[in-house]
């Protein structure tokens, strides 16, 4: 999935938090933020924090890659 906005990666967290049958409380302890970040975050609404959105990445056993776009 090409993740262009925060509503992007904030839907790819939910679903793969879905699909690995976590709640979101689960995934907040986990990945130490809290649920309502975690709420805001797959909504899109919250301001970016990398470092939490990388803990929350690694809990899900997913990686952000980013590479140039060709054009």
């Amino acid at each position: 999935m090409q993740v262009q906005t925060l509503v992007d990666i904030g839907a790819l967290v939910r679903g793969a938090r879905e699909d690995a049958g976590l709640t979101q409380a689960e995934l907040a302890r986990r990945a130490r933020v809290s649920r309502e970040w975690l709420v805001r975050f797959e909504a899109g609404r919250t301001n970016p924090q990398l470092p939490r959105i990388l803990a929350v990445l690694a809990q899900l056993d997913l990686v952000l890659e980013v590479v140039k776009e060709e054009g």
